[in-house]
């Protein structure tokens, strides 16, 4: 019997089985993960480079900082007495009227002032007086925290980025 050749196909009397096609259900995460594990890390790079970017030179503080709950508006003074509203840049007229609308939506809406230090303290006392007119009452300045180069806002210690408590303004 050693010299017996079985049929061709396969052998098993004759039958042919066809194998049927069955896709696989399971979803491979392993690159998803691998993405959102790239993009986490492109965030976490990116996030403290999106503050305001207005180029102002602070002066140093060593306040104490306090903590909020919601982000504040940030309105800036550069050195070349220019006002901004977080990155855009407004004369004190549309200041007024954009910080109205705003007050309008959110009146509990915390202000915070970052001026540089080479401008003139009365262009600072404008842009406080248009803020105040505007309606809003909690109303910080903004200083470096002193040690450090992170902003810090007046009344603010070392080691946090948290808002200070603003400085008491007064109401007409």
């Amino acid at each position: 019997m050693a010299g017996i050749i079985p049929a061709a196909g396969g052998g098993g009397g004759g039958r042919f089985r066809r194998r049927r096609f069955t896709p696989i259900a399971d979803i491979n995460v392993t690159p998803l993960v691998d993405v959102m594990l790239v993009l986490l890390v492109i965030f976490m790079i990116t996030a403290p480079l999106l503050q305001v970017g207005v180029p102002v030179d602070l002066p140093k503080t060593s306040a104490q900082q306090v903590g909020g709950k919601d982000e504040p508006l940030i309105v800036s003074v550069n050195s070349k007495d220019e006002v901004f509203l977080g990155e855009t840049k407004y004369e004190l007229a549309e200041l007024s009227a954009k910080l109205k609308a705003v007050y309008g939506e959110k009146p509990d809406q915390r202000v915070f002032i970052r001026g540089d230090k080479a401008i003139n303290y009365g262009r600072m006392m404008e842009v406080m007086g248009v803020i105040i007119d505007s309606g809003f009452r909690q109303l910080g300045l903004l200083g470096e925290q002193a040690g450090s180069g992170a902003p810090a806002p007046a009344g603010a210690p070392a080691g946090g980025g948290k808002p200070a408590t603003p400085a008491p303004t007064p109401r007409r």
